[in-house]
């Protein structure tokens, strides 16, 4: 039969691997066309983690995993897991369970369909802090403006993916990756199914509000040059207006003649543009050190040890 590979990166789950094993088991013992195998990727934990990870390895022959020297994040983890995974179909979902298992039956049904990837996405964010979703909305909508590539609102790592598909991903040799804006650009047809939002069994998110704001400017950075483009604007609107600005003294001291006047707020325009300008240098570094991660060719992950 097909074999199916499932990749989970993990990260402090003890709590969640265990309870994970068994709802997943429960569902693909079910699907009685597909072999399976699992690969989890424990992405430098601290706690109990990868012993959990063992302990099924010697109860299941289809547990595999690799685990990494440190903490590299989960990018490198899914990376990881893609260029290992051996089978005809590959699912990349989250141990927390906030992606349920249950979808397979329905997401290997239209695989067999014709579609090349099948990936969920949540209907809503209910039972999220407020300002997590408003800025989560805001991410969507500016990365869908200002990129080619459209990413699907709410959409999750929650993928079931042929074979095709995933090694033209692996092609993708990204150091600064973002996943979910890959999987959209290597095209390929791509079936969307939707899910009501799942509260964690156990544990705690890893993503703090700074954590997933710095991963959208990581999204927005890969896959648009949009804010260089804006940088360059500022630039040519500053320079028109301060030409404007020196034509108004020109003709005012003409006029009335010169005065002193207006220091506070030359002060304020000063000020004001000079944080322009730090911004716009900020923008354009940013681009730079993305450039300079690139070019070192630094491997994104270090395996310890596999198995």
């Amino acid at each position: 039969m097909e074999l199916c590979t499932i990749i989970i990166p993990c990260y402090n789950e003890q709590e969640m691997i265990p309870i994970f094993y068994e709802e997943m088991t429960s569902v693909i013992n079910i699907m009685q066309n597909l072999d399976f195998q699992f690969l989890f990727i424990d992405d430098g934990s601290q706690d109990k983690t990868l012993i959990k990870i063992k302990e099924l390895k010697k109860k299941d022959i289809r547990v595999h995993y690799i685990s990494f020297s440190r903490n590299f994040g989960k990018e490198a983890a899914l990376l990881a897991g893609l260029e290992r995974a051996i089978g005809d179909y590959i699912v990349t979902i989250d141990a927390d369970l906030q992606d349920p298992p249950s979808l397979l039956p329905q997401m290997y049904q239209e695989i067999k369909e014709g579609y090349d990837c099948v990936a969920a996405y949540r209907k809503n964010r209910k039972g999220e802090p407020l300002l997590r979703s408003v800025f989560s909305k805001l991410f969507y909508k500016i990365i869908n403006k200002i990129s080619k590539t459209n990413i699907v609102d709410n959409a999750r790592d929650y993928r079931f993916m042929t074979r095709k598909m995933v090694d033209a991903v692996i092609s993708v040799h990204e150091y600064n990756r973002f996943s979910k804006g890959i999987f959209s650009w290597v095209g390929f047809q791509t079936k969307w199914i939707s899910f009501e939002n799942i509260k964690r069994v156990e544990g705690k998110t890893k993503w703090s509000f700074w954590k997933l704001f710095l991963y959208s400017i990581e999204g927005i950075v890969a896959f648009s040059t949009v804010p260089l483009a804006l940088v360059s604007f500022l630039g040519i609107l500053f320079c028109f207006l301060s030409l404007l600005g020196m034509i108004f003294i020109f003709i005012r001291a003409v006029i009335w003649g010169d005065s002193v006047a207006g220091w506070p707020s030359m002060i304020c325009v000063i000020t004001m543009l000079g944080g322009i300008q730090l911004l716009c240098l900020g923008i354009i570094g940013y681009y730079l050190s993305k450039t300079y991660s690139e070019v070192k060719h630094r491997p994104l992950y270090v395996e310890k040890e596999s198995g």
